[in-house]
């Protein structure tokens, strides 16, 4: 049996943090390791707990939200950051996924969404429902992205991206498109460094604001 998926939230709100604990609580593959109420003090227990995911709200008091996953991906790169949030927060979110969030969760969200979002990002994968995802391809008031694009993007490397952004697995993607998991990873390197970026929610940020997936 794998030992349980370790959850730090980060929330200025009691009742969101409470709330999170309850829900985490029912599920024993999670346990919440810490929470916090600023960006800073998530930073802190990060250090102390080493959580595998932390959910991290954007607007806090102090340190905010999109500070504190910068610098937790310079000093923990390995810890997967989720991102509370709300849907007035659209150019936050783009930010916030290119500061190296691994996705989003609503903060209305069910149980089952919460949990499928943070097995993903542990898994190092990106996990965006369909909702969110047109609220991604429809933000367009955050301005120009600085990118190290080098080039356009094959048709291949195209149908890998529109397949990461709906959500597919690496496998997924493979068998759909009839190719082995390690081409789908190449291929998957070849997006990001093309579009300057390091993850998976990363290159759906910039490529929505480039026009590169389907409205």
């Amino acid at each position: 049996m794998n030992p349980p998926i370790r959850v730090l939230v980060a929330d200025d709100h009691l009742i969101i943090r409470q709330g999170l604990r309850l829900i985490l609580e029912t599920e024993p593959d999670f346990e919440m390791v810490g929470e916090a109420a600023d960006g800073a003090e998530a930073l802190r227990q990060c250090a102390e707990f080493k959580p595998d995911v932390v959910l991290m709200d954007l607007r806090m008091p102090g340190m905010d939200g999109l500070t504190a996953i910068e610098k937790l991906r310079s000093v923990q790169p390995e810890v997967a950051v989720v991102i509370l949030t709300t849907f007035n927060e659209d150019a936050l979110m783009m930010r916030g996924l290119r500061a190296g969030a691994k996705g989003y969760l609503l903060k209305d969200t069910d149980r089952e969404s919460l949990f499928d979002t943070i097995r993903a990002a542990n898994r190092g994968e990106t996990l965006l429902k369909p909702e969110i995802l047109a609220r991604v391809l429809s933000a367009s008031n955050e301005g120009s992205v600085s990118t190290a694009t080098g080039g356009e993007l094959t048709e291949r490397e195209l149908e890998v991206l529109r397949g990461v952004a709906q959500g597919e697995r690496s496998k997924e993607i493979a068998l759909r498109l009839g190719i082995t998991e390690r081409t789908v990873k190449a291929h998957l390197a070849s997006i990001y460094n093309r579009l300057g970026v390091d993850s998976r929610a990363a290159a759906i940020a910039v490529a929505a604001q480039k026009g590169l997936l389907p409205k």
